[in-house]
């Protein structure tokens, strides 16, 4: 009986976080997973192309970034970067 007398504050209230430090918690555990954020501005052609990649694959941002990072990165090693970005200009894309 005695615990129950002690014991009769009111439970305490989760403070509610604001969306800019769920944000900053949700960047951190992104960083702890070994996931970097890129940020940048698409073309109009470059956005076009996304649009395209997004429709017909289904996938999410990340992964189109993470694939296009990639595949140029690809191109540099088998020395195609030229190729690549003169394909690119023929195709106006």
């Amino acid at each position: 009986m005695k615990d129950v007398e002690q014991n009769n504050q009111p439970p305490t209230k989760k403070v509610a976080m604001s969306n800019a430090e769920k944000q900053k918690r949700y960047r951190e555990k992104q960083k702890e997973r070994g996931l970097q954020e890129m940020r940048g501005y698409m073309s109009p052609e470059a956005k076009h192309c996304y649009q395209l990649i997004s429709e017909q694959t289904n996938w999410s941002d990340s992964v189109i970034l993470s694939n296009a990072v990639r595949l140029t990165y690809a191109a540099y090693k088998n020395g195609q970067i030229g190729l690549l970005n003169s394909w690119l200009k023929n195709n106006k894309l």
